[in-house]
């Protein structure tokens, strides 16, 4: 509490900061405890893990590092990372991450600087986030798939002062060099016990002295950060800068709590690391002091074989992969044990109603489909229960979110109409970097939007409608693709539906279905006519069907409309 009072720079705020905490302490109290008994963290504290627990809380640090040194002292053998076959145990992560952070600081990585991360999913990739948040810096988070020409864009524009990778992306970097910074060149730390000249092996950071431990600094979380680029399916990435202020623990414990997560749980990621649902519920495996396991690159085969070996309980997905995993044979699915799961969360894309109620189907109530963005953290859950119920929510909301629907005057929508969706939380980013135009646009009365529409109904479910800038105007009438792709998937030969308006002389827009089949189906255009007036108004019915082998995606899973505007 102290350091959040030293920060306030009047005697008249430091009250009101002081106020403040006393009414919300009731809540936290409670939220803890919760957590405390829900998650069993109340029985596996050790003694040396609940002095170190102590020393954090009474220093006020909200950073997310010193979470790593909490488990370290409490269960320090207890493996906390599995890749590719390798264990590392809380005791050795930490030390591994501390000389990183160390080796980061003596190469002018520190406070306020930032470090561009583009590598796969391995475990360094974990170690630097950390790394760098334990050194007050800023790790910026960047697709392994990036072009030259991109990261002359991300290293620029984020003002990065170098870049961990891999041997095998260094190609990248070196048809870039020209346009990249000096500053930026200077640190190329390339994974593995040797570098390509010019460039530093990332262990030569490991191999140096142990740093002196320190205690921890609240001052830190100032600076520390995490900037992840939002996927840009429209013009340039955005930059969302996410810090760690005062309560972000308690939004994470919020969270935590409306699910069945557990410490003694297995989690495997699945999607990449750059990507917000991966950081995400990696941070909340990190918090339980969970065990984690890396996929390089999501299979569904392969993610079927890790949860049979080491009892996989939660994962995080994206609807596409669920649907990649219905696909395989069943004999192929039979094979593999997966009773241990527990949770599956779905995000970062919608997910079908038809597709949620088949996989649970055949894996048990275990799907929860969540709601949230880069830029405002998890906002809504829709529990097993909630999906069979209310088919294609995305839930209610999680505590401590204010949702508001607003129309294009401004105004709160009635439950049932539709309206952009706006959220207040503690965890919305502090804005976008160097951007402080489209900070503003997405602000209202500090409510953030990033786009979405949606709908309410009456007891309390929310659904998204689509984009706004997705939303087809046809004749003078708002058309809303989700609605229209929710109707069509239920068709039973139709694999995949994206729909889009393009551009009519009479209607301003007509919406056009791009539809992929089912293997072995022969459905056709005016079957999918006729199943389309049937349960959807005139100027809804799709005017054309464009059949596709597959949906062009970015490696996020999210469906590039854009590029099927262009065909």
């Amino acid at each position: 509490m102290w350091n959040v009072l030293s920060g306030a720079r009047t005697l008249a705020e430091r009250g009101r900061v002081l106020r403040e905490d006393l009414r919300q302490a009731p809540e936290r109290v409670r939220t803890s405890a919760r957590l405390s008994r829900q998650t069993g963290m109340l029985w596996s504290m050790t003694k040396p893990g609940l002095v170190e627990l102590l020393r954090v809380l009474a220093s006020g640090s909200q950073n997310p590092a010193l979470i790593y040194r909490v488990h370290a002292r409490n269960s320090p053998s207890k493996p906390a990372l599995i890749w590719r076959g390798r264990t590392t145990s809380w005791a050795e992560l930490d030390e591994r991450i501390d000389r990183l952070a160390a080796g980061l600081t003596r190469r002018g990585i520190g406070r306020g600087k930032s470090i561009v991360i583009m590598m796969r999913n391995r475990q360094e990739f974990v170690e630097l986030g950390a790394a760098a948040a334990r050194a007050g810096a800023a790790a910026v988070s960047i697709s392994w798939r990036s072009t030259p020409k991109e990261l002359v864009y991300l290293a620029n524009h984020s003002g990065a002062l170098g870049v961990v990778t891999e041997p095998e992306l260094m190609p990248t970097i070196d048809q870039a060099k020209g346009e990249l910074s000096p500053a930026f060149l200077s640190n190329v730390l390339v994974v593995g016990s040797t570098a390509p000249k010019g460039t530093t092996a990332l262990d030569t950071l490991l191999e140096e002295p142990a740093p002196k431990r320190a205690g921890p600094d609240p001052s830190l979380d100032e600076d520390a950060a995490v900037v992840i680029y939002t996927s840009g399916t429209t013009g340039k990435p955005k930059g969302a800068v996410r810090k760690f202020p005062k309560d972000t623990m308690q939004a994470a414990f919020r969270f935590i709590n409306e699910t069945p997560m557990r410490v003694d749980d297995v989690h495997l990621v699945t999607c990449p690391l750059y990507h917000s649902t991966a950081f995400g519920f990696m941070s909340l495996s990190a918090i339980l002091g969970q065990t984690v396991v890396l996929m390089d690159e999501f299979k569904p085969e392969p993610f079927l074989e890790l949860v049979d070996r080491y009892g996989v309980t939660t994962s995080a997905m994206v609807p596409t992969m669920l649907h990649r995993i219905m696909e395989l044979p069943e004999e192929t699915r039979r094979k593999y044990d997966t009773r241990t799961l527990r949770a599956i969360f779905s995000g970062g894309a919608p997910l079908p109603a038809p597709l949620a109620i088949e996989f649970m189907d055949a894996y048990g109530d275990v799907l929860f489909n969540f709601y949230g963005a880069t830029e405002t953290g998890l906002v809504t859950l829709a529990k097993p229960r909630d999906l069979r119920e209310a088919p294609g929510t995305i839930g209610k909301a999680v505590p401590g979110n204010e949702i508001r629907l607003l129309g294009d005057d401004g105004s709160d929508v009635r439950d049932g109409e539709v309206g952009e969706l706006y959220v207040k939380n503690s965890f919305l980013v502090a804005g976008y970097h160097k951007d402080e135009a489209a900070t503003r646009e997405s602000m209202r009365e500090g409510f953030f939007s990033v786009g979405d529409l949606a709908r309410r109904d009456v007891a309390g479910n929310y659904f998204i409608e689509g984009r706004k800038r997705d939303m087809v105007i046809s004749g003078g009438v708002n058309v809303y693709p989700a609605e229209i792709e929710g109707v069509l998937e239920q068709h039973p030969d139709i694999a995949e539906v994206a729909v889009v308006g393009v551009p009519d002389r009479e209607w301003g827009e007509r919406v056009r279905a791009f539809i992929v089949k089912k293997p072995g189906a022969a459905v056709d255009e005016g079957v999918l006519k006729v199943f389309a007036r049937e349960r959807l108004a005139g100027p809804k019915v799709p005017r054309d069907f464009v059949f596709l082998e597959s949906l062009p995606r970015n490696p996020t899973g999210k469906v590039l409309k854009r590029d099927l505007r262009d065909l």
